[in-house]
This record gives C-alpha cells, structure tokens and sequence, in this order.
C-alpha cells in the first residue's frame, strides 16, 4: 500500500473522529462548526495528513536593525574593529586622557560630548568605518601574488587591511576630538590675556592633545605599511579633512553657515531637475588625489552639500576602501569602484543624519541642529528669504532662531528631497556591491545600508 493511501486513511479517520469531540462539545451550535471543520478537513488532505506537515504560516520580515547589522558584519571580519579595543585602552597616554577628562565633568565643553558619543559608539556616528573597510576587503578578495604571511586567513583580510581599517577609524577621531576646541576669544580680541575660564581652557588642551596623539600614531602606522601610493592615498584625504573647516562661512566658534542661495531666476525648479552627474556622481570625473573645485558649488545646495561632506567625511572612507583594494594589489578600476562605493556610503549615512532632527514636529527645546544639513540647504534653494535668519548667526549661530527655520524647513520641499539623496547615493553604493561576487561579506555590507535607513 502506498504512502499518499495510507496518509488519505489517517486523514478520514482523524476528520471522523474530529467531527464527533465537535458535535459533542458544540452541542446545539454544531452546525455553525461545520464550515469551520470542512476547512480543517481540506487543508489537512491538501498537506498530506497530520499537523507535522502543515505549513506553518509565514513569519513577517524583521525590519532592519543597524544594532544587529553591525553586529553580524563584527562577527564577520574577526573582532569588533574600534581603536577602543583593550590594547589602546590599557596604554598609558589613553589613561592619562581619560583621568584628565574626568576633571571636566560639569562644565559644557564640547569635548565631554564627543567623548561620550565615541564610547557610547551610537549608531549616528562613523565608529564603523574601520569595519566597512574590512568588510569591503573581505568582499573583494585579494591577488594570489599576495605571501600568505600577510593573510589572516581565519577573518578573510589582510594584515595590512585591517592595520588600514585602524588607521582610518584614529583619522576620523582625531577629527571629531579636534573640532571639541572652543574659540575663547573673538578676532578683535585676539592677543589678549585669556579669561579666568580654566575649565575651558583645559578642555581645549586636551581636545588639542589627544587629537594630535590619535593623528601622529595614524601617520606612524601609515608609514609602517611601507606603500608609497598608498600613503599619498590617504594624505590626500587628511588635507580634505583640514579643507573641509575652511569652506564657507562660519561663525567665531567655527560652526559652518550656509552660502547664500544663487540669485537666478528658476534657480530651485532648475536644481530639483538637476542632472545626476552634479549631484550623485559629484567629483568622480576627476583625479581623486587632486583638490575639488569650488566652481559653481556655493549656493547651489546639492552641490554644496556634496563638496562639504566629500572633503569632510566621504573622501578618508572612500579613500580608505579605494586603499584596502590597492593593498590586495587589486585592478585600478576596481580600487576606482571602491573609492566611489565608500564615497556614496557616507554621503547616503550623512543625509540619513540629516534628517533625524526634522523627523518630529516640534524641535526640543535647547536642541540644534546643523545649518547646513540638506533640508536646510534645499529649503534655502526653494525660499530664500529664509537667508535672513541665518545671517543672525554671524557672529554665533545661538542668534538664530531654530524653532523658526525648523518649522519652516518642514513646510517646505527639504525633506521630501533630502530622502530622494539618501536614496540615489543608496543605490550608488549598492551599484558597486551588485558588481562583487556574492559573499557574506557583501551581504554584511548590504544590510548596514538599508539599515541606515532606519536610522
């Protein structure tokens, strides 16, 4: 007798004596159950029988969380990849800095901010970098003229790759502990004897001291890997990095102010029909070790936008990938897609940034935000008397009523257009992983981005 015959008879016998314990406890409402059971019956001989093989119904589609994405990716590379790992942590010039940090607690100094955003390591700041750096290496591969020496063949990467990822992570720290430092005195004032502020004053030489620790120990193990063009590489991106705080206008503590709006008539319909190439592909046309151009940037908000955070952020991730790449002497086009991969990735996550502060109605009270970010900078495009209140902050940009430019910024078309950038640079970057073979590495990297979009 064959199998499907005698799950058939199963079937009859289980409905049979189904339909009896139904009769009996549903008494007079029996009827009403008959429906119900003929389902039951049908599926059940449509499955094969029992329970054990009834499909179980589909479970929903978890939304994609950065915490997990982050993760796994760790779990891929070997270890979790931030310069605070226990050997930079035990050394004596972090101790030093971290007693000396403790002296600050209850002052406002900026650097206490940093600090605890770099350990609390949120999933709104770039303490991944050195992780995408791996991962990117471990997607691409390496050449077989590699000496297996440098391999570390238990996490996919390279020696030399995962020394560059560290290098990259202490490049950007340094840079968010230096932009910790208070300007305590104005232009006109400058030579004067300093305040009776010692807290502030403190503050500024740790932020100044540290920062420079974490950047001469980068350019020490950058010199280590012995690769000229790879040191070039990333000097170049380190000069970005000082360009970047001397584009545009800024306050006296140094806070970037948007450049006024370009006074052409249709200058807003015509930028919300820009062509892709100045927009998503700004700066790929051009030698990457070579200065960007301010031409025809300022004022023209993607533009603008774009060159601000390609010097300040996309070109040492770029760069840093575009690196990895050289390093397992890998094709030039193929190091060209990964400093475009990098580029794309950060522009993507700064404009997910962006957003955050116009994703409620009302601004908290005390809560500022950046008046350069893209809403604002498309905002300004679209209505430029709104310029007005941003030329209060001149001086400092606490003149400037936020309430006022973020409930303006709602009611305008910045939003809307800031999601369509996240998702044009989102598809730039997935564009480049689309052209690797198929990995678990790649598909680390693939969940960070569309986790970014949640964040």
């Amino acid at each position: 007798m064959s199998l499907a015959r005698i799950y058939g008879m199963q079937t009859l016998l289980r409905t049979a004596h189904l339909r009896k314990c139904v009769v009996k406890v549903c008494g007079a409402s029996g009827p009403s159950a008959l429906p119900w059971l003929e389902s039951v019956s049908r599926r059940s001989i449509l499955t094969g029988g029992g329970a054990s093989h009834e499909k179980l119904a589909p479970k929903p589609v978890p939304k994609h969380d950065w915490n997990r994405a982050v993760s796994e990716a760790e779990k891929i590379v070997g270890y979790p990849t931030s310069f605070l790992s226990l050997r930079w942590l035990l050394s004596d010039e972090i101790a030093n800095v971290a007693l000396h940090l403790r002296k600050l607690v209850g002052s406002n100094h900026p650097l206490l901010r940093t600090a605890k955003m770099l350990i609390f390591n949120g999933k709104n700041n770039m303490q991944a970098w050195g992780l995408i750096v791996l991962l990117v290496s471990k997607a691409v591969g390496h050449a077989p003229t590699v000496p297996d020496l440098e391999q570390d063949k238990s996490a996919g990467v390279l020696q030399s790759q995962r020394g560059l990822a560290e290098i990259t992570e202490m490049i950007r720290t340094a840079q968010l502990v230096h932009q910790g430092l208070v300007n305590l005195q104005s232009l006109d004032e400058a030579g004067n004897e300093l305040g009776s502020d010692s807290d502030t004053i403190f503050g500024n030489k740790i932020a100044l001291l540290s920062g420079d620790y974490l950047l001469g120990n980068a350019c020490l193990q950058l010199a280590g890997l012995r690769n000229q063009p790879l040191i070039e590489l990333i000097s170049s991106a380190v000069r970005d990095l000082a360009e970047s705080n001397f584009i545009g206008e800024r306050d006296q503590q140094n806070n970037p102010l948007p450049s006024c709006p370009l006074d052409c008539p249709g200058m807003a319909a015509a930028d919300r029909d820009s062509e892709p190439e100045g927009a998503v592909n700004f700066g790929d046309l051009v030698s990457n070790t070579q200065p960007l151009s301010l031409e025809g940037v300022m004022g023209n908000p993607e533009r603008e936008w774009a060159l601000r955070h390609i010097l300040g952020a996309g070109s040492l991730l770029g760069k840093s990938c575009q690196g990895a790449m050289m390093l397992a002497e890998q094709s030039e086009a193929l190091q060209r897609r990964g400093y475009m991969f990098g580029k794309h990735l950060s522009l993507a996550w700064q404009s997910c940034i962006d957003l955050e502060p116009f994703g409620c109605d009302h601004l908290p009270p005390g809560v500022r935000f950046s008046l350069v970010s893209a809403p604002v900078l498309f905002h300004l495009a679209h209505d430029p008397s709104l310029y007005e209140e941003i030329q209060k902050g001149r001086e400092s940009v606490d003149n400037i009523d936020f309430v006022k430019v973020h409930a303006a910024v709602l009611k305008g078309p910045g939003p809307e257009r800031t999601r369509i950038l996240q998702k044009k640079h989102s598809e730039a970057a997935l564009e480049v992983l689309n052209d690797l073979p198929p990995s678990d590495a790649r598909t680390a990297l693939q969940n960070i981005i569309l986790a970014m979009q949640d964040i």
